[in-house]
């Protein structure tokens, strides 16, 4: 093991404050991680990590070390492909999406993209969970809505257009709603977060504001496929992505209301961990991503 390698090990184990979940990041076993973080101290002759049976933290040696680690790994990776005769970025990039963009968009270009780099290989993450980049090991990954975690850095990609929609059966069942009053006749399948669990609110937007509506419903589901499905069977109305819903209308399965009283869009960002050196891999991958989305309907600006 070479001394970048320490620093690597190093880095992960400051930033998961575990040896355990820093050896399952970077798929070594924990004992490996262990002895290169004591070789490291040895060699420097400083306490990096306070460690206790709960958890691990820096020092305040360990805090400066970290620091410069994170730019000279950094200048490594770019060094690393400055020098090689094709140039192209290489190595292992762990993402992590929600589940429907993960599917539908990401999944079928990805063959593109892996012959556009051959020496990279992509650990695709799907899950409509908001993970924890830093904790689970993760260098980049796509959310939607307002962002809270000061902690990360995000690449704006654009905006998230939403649209109203039922299937034609319920729709010959039950109407089509023309004007917000008249959905307190109607049913809408409801969608809990699956991390929060509180139901979302049926939302439009009128004369330029947020506005709000109490719609019945008698079915509630916190998984975005199931809350598609259950539309589609009849049950009521949802509001989803306009990329989202695209090919259920276009086979019929689906059709849009209210279309002058959609939801207001909503961000969609890449983040990633704060670095002072962004890694070759991951600047190509927020490259592509983000024309991906554009060219896939999934974003506007």
């Amino acid at each position: 093991m070479d001394r970048i390698d320490r620093l690597v090990i190093f880095c992960r184990v400051a930033e998961t404050s575990s040896f355990t979940r820093a050896a399952d990041a970077l798929g070594l076993p924990r004992s490996t991680v262990s002895s290169a973080i004591q070789t490291l101290e040895t060699g420097l002759g400083a306490r990096l990590l306070h460690r206790t049976t709960r958890r691990v933290a820096l020092t305040d040696d360990g805090a400066a070390f970290y620091d410069r680690c994170q730019r000279l790994i950094g200048d490594f990776d770019d060094l690393d492909t400055l020098f090689r005769r094709d140039g192209r970025p290489r190595g292992r990039l762990r993402v992590n999406v929600p589940g429907r963009i993960g599917r539908l968009v990401i999944a079928p270009a990805l063959p593109d993209f892996l012959e556009r780099y051959p020496a990279l290989e992509i650990d695709l993450g799907v899950t409509d969970r908001p993970v924890d980049l830093i904790q689970e090991g993760v260098d980049c990954a796509i959310r939607v809505g307002a962002l809270a975690d000061s902690a990360l850095v995000a690449r704006r990609l654009g905006d998230l257009a939403f649209g109203n929609y039922a299937s034609p059966a319920y729709l010959t069942a039950h109407g089509v709603p023309q004007r917000p009053e008249e959905l307190k006749d109607h049913l809408a399948v409801r969608y809990a977060s699956p991390l929060s669990g509180r139901t979302e609110a049926w939302e439009y937007v009128e004369d330029g504001e947020i506005r709000f509506a109490d719609v019945p419903g008698r079915v509630t589901v916190n998984n975005a496929e199931a809350y598609i499905a259950c539309a589609i069977a009849g049950l009521g109305l949802i509001q989803i992505p306009a990329y989202d819903a695209r090919a259920h209308v276009t086979a019929g399965d689906l059709m849009e209301v209210m279309p002058d009283r959609r939801a207001a869009p909503v961000p969609i960002s890449l983040v990633y961990p704060h670095r002072r050196h962004l890694s070759r891999r991951l600047q190509v991958f927020a490259d592509w991503i983000d024309t991906l989305c554009r060219a896939e309907g999934v974003t506007t600006t």
